[in-house]
């Protein structure tokens, strides 16, 4: 059937079409009338995202930013309409203490979930959450029969939204506090025990300023070091003086030289000597004044050698103390290297031990200083969501609107009448036109005469008068 044949059955049976029409809108008008009134009551959110918590001064992470804002605008939106914020609502109304609400549970309920679930779904299916476009503002409605419980539980909605954003972003630090309480009583014993190394080995050790009697002990060491140079020179000088003193030439010795006993000895050899040669002229070797003479020049001699020995013994004896006192210094000049070395060593133990108590310290004060700005975040009830405007209780209902439903019971009812009027065609056809004329008897209509006697001559495809056909003009 062709769209043209389509249109002559409708316009045929439009009678049939118009009253299929008026059978839909009445019962739809009647419907309309009689269903209850339904009103919608709107709260206007503004999210007010700065990026900066009011209470720290910290920077959040950024999710406002051109990009990103209906992305977190459509997470907002999903946190309203979440079942932790219905029941809040029905927790903040007490609509689980209300005899309707109990009455409608008990009748619609199939007893697989308490009643404040089943309130929190059924006020989730009536909530309706849009933004608004391209700004920051999310409208929040309800419908209900009541313009009262309307305007109560779309603002129940945006007050629990905004506890919940509250409460979203403090059981983070919440749960942060409480890390943090453990991590510090941990690392307050370390830095308690870190403390107590520092103390014992300072006590062990006896360290009150490692610093300064380093300081002390290199002085002393520096001291012992100049002297030691000092020491091994005069040894020196003695141990040369002593081999000069000690040989065959011992008399040449500057220290027996230069001794005034040894002096005076020589000197009184010298008188001996003359006496004796003196003597030697008038007397003989057997006289007496001249044996006594040489007795006396032989104890002088004698005396020399043993005033020459003891001046020797003397410079060696210098010599042996000068090494002695070279030995000492030595082994203390060792003794106080080996002290400096193991203060030094003690030194950096200390400060090993030292700087872990510092990181200790540092360590601890961050994570006590972490912990009380986490316990002010989590005490926060500062929220980024602002109510722009409550919603108030309407005085007109939203629906069911009058218009809607006759336009939807007409667009109903055409479809409806012209199905009928396809249906009746098919069950009674009739000719409505050349065409089904020529369907039917098998032979071309050359001519058609309407109400006003106009005629019309066409040729039929395959027709006497060739392949095209020839309409006459109205009056010929």
């Amino acid at each position: 059937m062709s769209l043209f044949h389509l249109i002559l059955v409708f316009k045929a049976r439009a009678r049939l079409i118009g009253m299929v029409l008026l059978l839909t809108l009445i019962p739809a008008m009647i419907v309309t009338l009689v269903m209850p009134k339904t009103y919608k009551a709107t709260t206007s959110m503004v999210l007010n995202y700065k990026g900066i918590d009011p209470l720290t001064g910290s920077t959040k992470p950024g999710q406002m930013v051109s990009g990103y804002l209906p992305t977190y605008l459509s997470t907002q939106i999903d946190i309203i309409k979440s079942m932790t914020v219905a029941l809040r609502v029905v927790d903040k109304l007490k609509l689980h203490e209300s005899q309707a609400m109990q009455e409608a549970y008990e009748s619609g309920s199939n007893g697989k979930e308490d009643i404040q679930t089943w309130i929190a779904d059924s006020l989730l299916k009536n909530l309706e959450v849009k933004p608004s476009r391209e700004s920051s503002v999310i409208n929040v409605s309800f419908k209900s029969k009541d313009p009262n419980a309307a305007a109560d539980i779309a603002n129940a909605f945006a007050d629990s939204y905004q506890q919940t954003s509250v409460q979203l972003e403090a059981n983070p630090s919440v749960n942060a506090s409480a890390y943090f309480e453990t991590k510090l009583k941990k690392l307050r014993d370390d830095f308690e025990a870190a403390q107590n190394k520092v103390s014992a080995y300072q006590q062990e050790n006896g360290i009150a300023n490692a610093d300064s009697r380093v300081d002390v002990e290199n002085a002393r060491l520096t001291e012992l070091s100049n002297q030691l140079v000092v020491a091994q020179s005069q040894l020196m000088e003695a141990q040369s003086r002593k081999a000069q003193a000690q040989g065959g030439r011992a008399h040449e010795s500057p220290d027996v030289a230069n001794n005034p006993l040894i002096q005076s000895l020589k000197i009184d050899i010298s008188k001996a000597q003359a006496k004796l040669s003196n003597i030697a002229k008038e007397y003989t070797g057997e006289h007496p004044v001249y044996q006594m003479a040489k007795a006396e020049l032989d104890n002088l001699r004698a005396e020399l050698r043993n005033q020459t020995g003891i001046a020797s013994r003397a410079v060696s004896n210098n010599a042996n103390i000068l090494a002695r006192r070279e030995l000492e210094l030595r082994t203390a000049m060792n003794d106080q290297k080996n002290k400096v070395m193991s203060l030094n060593r003690k030194r950096d133990e200390l400060g090993l031990l030292t700087k872990d108590m510092e990181t200790a310290q540092r360590t601890y004060e961050a994570v006590s200083q972490r912990l009380s700005q986490t316990r002010i975040q989590a005490q926060s009830n500062q929220s980024d969501v602002a109510v722009l405007h409550a919603a108030d209780v309407p005085s007109l209902a939203s629906g069911p609107s009058m218009k809607i439903m006759l336009l939807i019971a007409g667009f109903v009812g055409l479809f409806l009448g012209a199905c009928v009027a396809f249906v009746c065609e098919l069950m009674d056809r009739r000719i409505r036109s050349a065409r089904d004329l020529e369907h039917v008897i098998d032979l071309p209509v050359l001519a058609t005469l309407d109400a006003f006697g106009t005629r019309a001559i066409r040729t039929a495809e395959r027709g006497l008068l060739g392949s095209r056909g020839i309409r006459a003009l109205p009056g010929t």
